[in-house]
């Protein structure tokens, strides 16, 4: 019997700190027996329905469009292409700052070897409801009070975790044990202090 841990990883792409997430856990795989499926959530929908100020609001808004872009992609070759599309489109967004436009999406989908053509549905309501299934898949598992990223391992599923710098090497390893051992532990549901610092995505 193999030893190896299933991960699923749910992201919005917009999120700076579920991107400096996917990218530790991308450390944690080359030091740790685990394999990571990627599940895309949505902020969108994550805060349709909370009491949020205006302008937050119209910025979530936005954040929808690349989303249907990974829901059209997975719809057409299968969840297996999330992991790689969702680094060519976090690299853009995050890492080079690149407009978060149908431009830069249909250049992260070419780079990921993908139709390019998939952007259309960047205005497209066609795959909201894949989106919302994948979201509640996600979020059943922590509940409403998070955002994105969310982590489920072996029946243990957790928010984040949010931290900045990427973890590198057996700092990220040693991370990765020391939040299962956290996050397996019966009856434990919170451990947390204020950001003090921005994403740091290097």
């Amino acid at each position: 019997m193999s030893d190896r841990k299933l991960v699923d990883f749910w992201f919005d792409p917009a999120c700076p700190w579920a991107w400096i997430t996917s990218r530790w856990i991308h450390e944690v795989a080359a030091l740790r027996p685990i394999d990571v499926r990627w599940h895309i959530m949505s902020l969108a929908v994550l805060n349709e329905d909370k009491d949020i100020p205006a302008d937050y609001r119209e910025r979530v808004g936005q954040t929808l469009g690349a989303v249907r872009v990974l829901a059209a992609a997975a719809d057409k070759y299968g969840e297996e292409v999330l992991g790689d599309l969702y680094t060519e489109i976090g690299r853009r967004f995050h890492d080079e700052g690149r407009e978060r436009d149908r431009a830069t999406l249909a250049e992260a989908l070419t780079a990921a070897g993908l139709d390019s053509a998939l952007v259309a549905a960047h205005d497209s309501d066609e795959y909201d409801e894949a989106i919302r299934r994948s979201h509640g898949e996600g979020i059943d598992l922590v509940g409403q009070e998070v955002g994105t990223p969310v982590i489920a391992v072996e029946g243990t599923a957790f928010f984040g975790p949010v931290v900045s710098p990427i973890p590198r090497g057996e700092a990220a390893a040693r991370l990765w044990d020391g939040v299962l051992l956290v996050a397996g532990t019966d009856g434990f549901f919170e451990l947390k202090r204020s950001r003090t610092r921005d994403p740091i995505f290097t």
